[in-house]
């Protein structure tokens, strides 16, 4: 038996099937990754200097002279295949939810709605002076200055909405997260290293709660001797297969 079969077989017979996604599910939609030798964001920048809360708060400003070229290089990515495979399986009733490491609104674009944004989204930007939140466009429009940076009305530099280094993850959307690994009989990770913590832990909550985990990722997962299916081709190849398979 082909192993997508095997994952289809296990996604037939789930009652609560959940989606965990990492960043390797938007590399072919032109957004790196954050650990791969030679193109990974973290070989080329320092994620403290880069990506922390502590980097933000020393100088804002300075931050977005870094910030502004991730932001338009999100907002310039589309889909892949692999996102709307995704929404298919969801739409179809084969995934009951998604849980996402990943910022780039794409999975809601492709049409995936339950989802828990563990690490936040560059959908909002907040000031962390008086907790207004500002929509996307807000930023958008102060960033197509060259030398401007998104305020907020009390004059503080706005922080885009995502989860910094440094920073709790969101206790709404993480205890979405938890209740969900708990309820799955099937987690199926796709594109995720599981090395950032809290959510790396997610996959261990399934299979202690009597689930079973496959893996989708083209890297080494820490979980890879445990995981009842693993599986490294690109998803963007498996994943619209594997969502026609369900679909036969």
């Amino acid at each position: 038996m082909d192993t997508l079969d095997h994952i289809a077989e296990l996604l037939r017979k789930a009652s609560y099937a959940v989606a965990l996604t990492g960043a390797g599910i938007s590399t072919a939609s032109g957004i790196p990754d954050f650990r791969s030798p030679d193109t990974g964001l973290w070989t080329k920048v320092d994620p403290m200097k880069a990506a922390s809360i502590d980097a933000f708060l020393e100088d804002p400003i300075q931050f977005w002279s870094f910030y502004r070229h991730r932001l338009g290089s999100l907002d310039s990515a589309e889909p892949n295949a692999a996102h709307y495979a995704l929404a298919k399986m969801e739409q179809s009733g084969h995934l009951k939810a998604l849980v996402t490491q990943n910022i780039d609104r794409l999975h809601r674009r492709a049409g995936s709605t339950t989802i828990a944004e563990v690490h936040g989204s560059i959908e909002t930007g907040v000031c962390l002076s008086c907790g207004r939140r500002y929509p996307h466009s807000h930023m958008v429009e102060a960033l197509a200055d060259p030398e401007g940076v998104p305020y907020c009305e009390c004059g503080r530099v706005l922080k885009p909405g995502v989860i910094f280094f440094g920073e709790a993850l969101p206790q709404d959307e993480y205890a979405l997260a938890v209740s969900w690994a708990q309820r799955a009989d099937v987690m199926l990770v796709a594109g995720s290293s599981l090395a950032v913590w809290p959510v790396a832990g997610l996959p261990d909550i399934t299979m202690r709660s009597g689930g079973k985990l496959v893996i989708l990722t083209a890297s080494e997962t820490p979980f890879d001797s445990r995981a009842a299916i693993r599986d490294q081709r690109p998803l963007e190849e498996i994943l619209p297969r594997l969502a026609a398979l369900l679909d036969a």
